[in-house]
């Protein structure tokens, strides 16, 4: 049985200086993925009262 993956990447840009965003799809939270070389980090994204950004759930 086929199961998706929890999180979809629905933005990318760049080759070395990566900026990604990636949906949980389970609770429609947001995060943004920032890589460098050999380093990186992800984080939620934030509006601009410091809330999560949240996307409706559209496959369950």
């Amino acid at each position: 049985m086929y199961k998706k993956d929890r999180f979809e990447k629905v933005y990318s840009q760049g080759t070395v200086n990566v900026m990604e965003i990636w949906v949980d799809r389970e609770t429609g939270v947001n995060y943004v993925f920032h890589a460098s070389g050999y380093s990186g980090g992800m984080a939620p994204l934030l509006d601009r009262d410091g809330k999560p950004v949240i996307s409706p759930i559209m496959d369950r």
